[in-house]
């Protein structure tokens, strides 16, 4: 009798098991970044602001076009992601040792971003370049260039 009234009180419940297949996370190089013209002087800091769009300098004197690093992200539409940015990238001049650091990497949108209803957005790229006094004039550059990295969140 005890084993017929334990099995009166017994309840059960079903659960669905489901999965969301993501669209792979893609990143393409769309823009180098360039600082421009600069005469070193006493040296100083030449800065690309992304958010702003602005190039500003804390000495050297600045001439001439400058562009930022762009990226092309796609994968999910209106998916969070993050955005990973190198800390310090070293630019050597072609034609000899000397070097300058670039670093205090910034972008636009800042992480996270948020991919569009179609799965698309850029990154735009902004950087410190630190320019000696009396750099020597060359073109400074780093073939194998910096790298950006994203995840989905």
């Amino acid at each position: 009798m005890l084993a017929f009234a334990a099995s009166t009180f017994a309840q059960s419940a079903t659960a669905t098991a489901t999965a969301t297949i993501l669209t792979p996370l893609s990143i393409a190089n769309a823009g180098d970044m360039n600082f421009g013209n600069i005469v070193a002087g006493a040296g100083g800091d030449v800065t690309l602001d992304p958010v702003a769009l602005t190039r500003s300098t804390t000495g050297p004197g600045l001439f001439g076009a400058f562009t930022f690093a762009l990226f092309d992200v796609t994968g999910n539409p209106n998916s969070s992601y993050t955005i990973s940015l190198p800390a310090t990238h070293t630019i050597t001049r072609l034609t000899g040792t000397e070097t300058m650091v670039v670093d205090a990497f910034s972008s636009d949108p800042a992480t996270p971003g948020t991919l569009s209803g179609t799965g698309t957005q850029t990154i735009t790229v902004g950087a410190t370049l630190g320019v000696g006094a009396a750099q020597v004039p060359g073109v400074y550059e780093n073939a194998a260039g910096f790298t950006v990295t994203i995840n989905y969140n």
